[in-house]
């Protein structure tokens, strides 16, 4: 009887290859990027932007039984109440030929600036859960916020400049209203370079949320909403601060454009211009350089 010897398999051993690895392009997770790839992946988020801005436009409202009317009721709501208190009780009016319209003007595009602060500066907590789960600009909830109310808000323009055709005086619609688009772009640049400014300052200190408000208030005075600065022509120095006020320059040549058939002063376009363009880019840039900082601890 023979007996045959398995012969084990040959396995053949590793060999060692030496290679160098690259670690500079290699960052840690939550690191924060060089600021030209933050606004690259920023611009790469511009998808989700439109549709987080635009799904919470149509949902804001929806427990409400008037839904998306109150995009429009508020805004009438806070017209006849500064009416009331200011055109009929103090006849604040006084001097403004079309004040009616004068007023919408101011209530209704100062209220654009006022809701688009206000929902950036809490953005970050609001979107804590977001924001901890997830790796990606975090600059982008504030530019969906800042859309967001942007998109809300075009429904009441439209109102705007309805009440300002139908109700007498009537104005004459012409090619200068077409400039509310521009007014209204610088607006919205404004508006998101301070979102991102107070955006961080409430994620550092929350307290300042509070005080929003307060400011928001004093701001509204100090950019004409319901009185004219001309009452301000015995105080040279308060009414040459006010005039370089972005809000006041917004309103103003708002109302330039669509009550009193002009485009406006260039000099009030390069003040709002100036404005947008460095609150915008302060902003970013402040925005950035506490990317590592948001979603730690909220």
């Amino acid at each position: 009887m023979s007996t045959e010897t398995a012969t084990a398999p040959h396995t053949p051993q590793p060999t060692a290859v030496s290679t160098s690895v690259n670690l500079r392009g290699l960052r840690r997770v939550g690191a924060r990027p060089p600021l030209l790839d933050y606004l690259v992946a920023l611009w790469d988020y511009r998808h989700f932007v439109y549709y987080d801005a635009r799904s919470r436009v149509q949902t804001g409202n929806e427990q409400d039984r008037l839904g998306l009317a109150w995009l429009v009721l508020g805004p009438l709501l806070n017209g006849l109440m500064f009416y009331l208190i200011m055109g009929v009780l103090l006849k604040s009016g006084g001097g403004i030929e079309n004040f009616v319209a004068f007023l919408i003007i101011g209530v209704f595009l100062f209220q654009m600036t006022t809701r688009a602060i206000s929902s950036s500066s809490r953005i970050i907590s609001a979107n804590k859960n977001v924001i901890q789960a997830f790796q990606f600009p975090r600059a982008s909830v504030v530019l969906a916020a800042n859309l967001r109310e942007l998109l809300s808000n075009i429904p009441v323009l439209i109102t705007m400049l309805i009440l300002i055709i139908i109700l007498p005086p009537a104005e004459e619609i012409s090619w200068r209203w077409l400039m509310l688009i521009p007014i209204v772009v610088l607006q919205f640049i404004f508006n998101l370079g301070i979102g991102l400014i107070l955006a961080r300052v409430v994620s550092i200190f929350n307290d300042a949320s509070q005080l929003i408000s307060y400011a928001m208030r004093l701001w509204m005075y100090a950019s004409c909403m319901f009185f004219s600065i001309d009452r301000f022509d015995g105080a040279p120095v308060i009414k040459g601060i006010m005039e370089y006020n972005p809000l006041y320059n917004v309103l103003y040549l708002a109302r330039e454009c669509l009550l009193n058939g002009s485009v406006g002063p260039w000099r009030s376009w390069v003040i709002l211009a100036l404005w947008s363009v460095a609150a915008v880019a302060f902003g970013i840039v402040f925005f950035w350089k506490g990317e590592e900082s948001y979603g730690r601890e909220l």
